[in-house]
């Protein structure tokens, strides 16, 4: 079926009727029966190989490349409804796909396509005195739930990495990006089909109904193994306060860079500005950065100045403040807030130690970074901060699962259980024991 035929089907059907709010038993209706499908393609797409996935996400980016047109009139739908609504710029840019960025997520499919199947991998083995051999295994974890906000990407690098680890997913993302979504949701059933694989193994919710958000989270714990969030703190909070699944979580990106007194100025420079400037609206992107006191003479202006020519918005503590009056009064609250935008809050500290504590204090444990030519302060500092990435001498916006290697990611997860810093295919699994006898029973 052809991306044309896609479209059609869906306006015989009527679909976009569904984008308005529904009655709870109609809402119950969609939702189990998205729930069920999605089950069973979860039980199909786990005895198939990798191969077929791997065909499918190669189909679904060369849909997505001979379809571009067709995405980025959507995209100029969600597009001129947000900027309707006011949204801010950064939100605006999360929003937005162009041919590069549309090239870029097809690239993401394909790399994600030429990982190693994670789904079989035997991760540990052994044998027992007893003769028995025991191997640890890797299996899908089922059915994954994903609530994500405006950022249409997320439809398509969330989908190829639950595939290629052998989960079936359900997509439900913000009402910003409904068109957006919807047709590169396309594309995936195309490559899907392609392949012979269940269209119910990638579902998008088809509603814009906050509804449907509270059913997946309360009601559909039969067919939901694991949710994942993707979006800003209010989110996050509401999904693990009422989710009645397991949650994967991703919490605000509240990313430092420290600037010791041993860093090379030139480098510091170069980093704070991409830290913070090259994409301002991901969670990757600086928010505070840290000047170590005996550096301030020679590092905060140079730095301030760079910034500043950008057009960022620079806050800062008192001494900041003496020391370059550009910098505007920062707030409490400034330590603590993820801007997603051309702000940024700097802060004097102590050395090594100074930054340490008020990343411990007021960081949200995703991605921090120190610049320094200290080889005993970056050890310091990567083996003391407690977050999920920590860098040295590198900027913050390589908190990616694509930069790391892993094709693509659905998030920067910040617990501790099963899964910490990108997410991407080998996370998505779970594992199971392989017990192989020959007779033994236990005495």
């Amino acid at each position: 079926m052809t991306l044309t035929d896609l479209n059609e089907a869906r306006q015989k059907k009527a679909a976009d009727a569904v984008h308005e709010n529904l009655d709870p038993q109609a809402l119950a209706m969609l939702m189990g029966e998205i729930g069920r499908t999605a089950r069973a393609a979860a039980a199909h797409l786990a005895t198939r190989d990798g191969k077929a996935i791997e065909s499918a996400l190669l189909c679904a980016a060369a849909s997505m490349r001979a379809n571009v047109d067709l995405i980025l009139a959507a995209n100029q739908k969600d597009m001129a409804a947000a900027q309707a609504r006011g949204l801010s710029g950064a939100m605006l840019d999360r929003l937005l796909l162009d041919d590069a960025r549309i090239e870029g997520i097809a690239a993401a499919m394909e790399a994600v396509a030429a990982l190693d199947n994670p789904v079989g991998q035997v991760s540990e083995s052994w044998e027992r005195p007893n003769g028995l051999r025991i191997e640890r295994v890797r299996v899908p974890l089922g059915v994954i739930g994903i609530i994500y906000e405006s950022r249409p990407n997320v439809t398509a690098d969330a989908a190829a990495l639950c595939l290629r680890s052998g989960n079936a997913v359900i997509l439900r993302g913000g009402s910003e990006s409904f068109h957006s979504s919807r047709a590169l949701h396309d594309c995936l059933v195309e490559g899907l089909n392609a392949a012979q694989l269940p269209e119910g193994a990638v579902q998008l919710v088809p509603t814009t109904d906050r509804a449907a958000v509270g059913y997946m989270l309360g009601e559909m714990m039969e067919f939901i193994d694991v949710i994942i969030p993707r979006g800003g703190k209010s989110l996050i909070e509401r999904v693990q306060r009422d989710a009645r699944v397991p949650v994967m979580g991703h919490l605000e990106g509240l990313v430092h860079v420290y600037i010791d007194g041993k860093a090379d100025l030139a480098m510091a420079r170069d980093i704070v500005v991409n830290a913070k400037m090259r994409r301002t609206g991901i969670c990757g992107a600086a928010e505070t950065v840290l000047i170590d006191r005996q550096c301030l003479a020679t590092h905060l202006k140079p730095i301030v100045e760079d910034l500043i020519a950008l057009d960022c918005e620079v806050r800062g503590d008192a001494e900041a403040q003496a020391a370059d009056p550009r910098i505007v009064p920062a707030s409490e609250a400034d330590w603590t807030t993820e801007y997603l935008d051309a702000i940024v809050a700097i802060r004097i500290v102590d050395g090594v130690d100074g930054a340490i504590d008020h990343i411990a204090r007021y960081g949200s444990q995703h991605t921090d970074s120190i610049v320094t030519d200290d080889p005993a302060a970056a050890e310091r500092f990567l083996r003391t901060v407690d977050s999920a990435i920590v860098m040295h001498n590198a900027s913050t916006q390589f908190a990616d699962g694509g930069e790391f290697g892993m094709g693509a990611e659905i998030g920067i997860a910040t617990g501790k259980l099963h899964a910490r810093g990108p997410v991407g295919a080998a996370q998505l699994t779970s594992y199971k024991y392989v017990v192989r006898g020959s007779g033994q029973t236990r005495p």
